[in-house]
């Protein structure tokens, strides 16, 4: 039995096959490994003009953080004026920055206008 691949045409040469050389890969030149972003502190800075509960039910809604560790960093930014509410990449110490900023003000005090502030340092 003939194949068709075995049937060649008188009127039309066969082409060689161009040789080709084989594939390398690409060396790539040694570089260090990108440096890691170093990790930024989430501040909470103290005013006078909120409550106790609105700093916990703040740092409960925004961080996750539960109400003890709200009660301890509400008793430490009271104290010191201000405290470390998470360190975090910088992208999202803006963001938790500008959500603390945007929280609102404290429903528990008539006076209270503004929501608290809160400012971004890097760690290192």
């Amino acid at each position: 039995m003939i194949l068709p691949a075995d049937i060649r045409c008188a009127t039309s040469p066969v082409a060689p096959r161009p040789r080709v050389a084989p594939h390398r890969p690409r060396e790539q030149p040694q570089t260090a490994p990108p440096a890691l972003e170093p990790p930024w502190h989430v501040i909470l800075l103290d005013d006078e003009v909120h409550s106790f509960e609105y700093v916990i039910d703040m740092l409960n809604t925004i961080f996750g953080h539960p109400r003890e560790l709200g009660k301890r960093m509400a008793d430490e930014v009271n104290d010191r004026g201000r405290v470390i509410v998470a360190t975090v990449h910088k992208e999202l110490a803006e963001l938790r920055q500008q959500q603390i900023e945007e929280y609102g003000p404290d429903p528990r005090v008539p006076e209270c206008k503004v929501s608290m502030r809160a400012t971004i340092e890097c760690a290192e």
